[in-house]
């Protein structure tokens, strides 16, 4: 019943920006914690960046803090991830995740994911 939905992701060349979505229901969106991972072709999951159940407290990783960013919208059962200076190391499929547990790369919910391709 409980459904992550991703979209936003694309084609693009380094340094452009671009904006994923995550639609959620099935759950009381406003009661989980919310976070992006990521996972490149041979490489293992890896955290991207999380959200508190009010948007108040984010956490990022080193490898995209302060070229990406995380929101929420509660009222829109949405998360958001701004991306900005995008890199060809960022290529990968991104993944929304609900009640994420940081440091493990492990959650409650999983959506389908979404494909960002970065060209250079």
């Amino acid at each position: 019943q409980v459904q992550l939905v991703e979209s936003g992701g694309g084609l693009v060349q380094a340094g452009d920006s671009l904006r994923l979505s995550c639609a959620a229901s099935g759950l009381t969106f406003s009661s989980y914690p919310m976070g992006w991972f990521r996972q490149a072709p041979g490489k293992k999951r890896e955290f991207v960046a999380a959200i508190s159940m009010s948007g108040g407290v984010k956490n990022y990783a080193e490898s995209v803090r302060g070229r990406f960013t995380i929101s929420r919208d509660n009222a829109k059962n949405t998360v958001y991830l701004q991306m900005n200076g995008l890199r060809p190391e960022d290529t990968a499929v991104y993944y929304c995740a609900a009640d994420p547990r940081l440091g493990t790369t492990t959650a409650r919910y999983w959506g389908q994911g979404t494909q960002v391709t970065v060209s250079s």
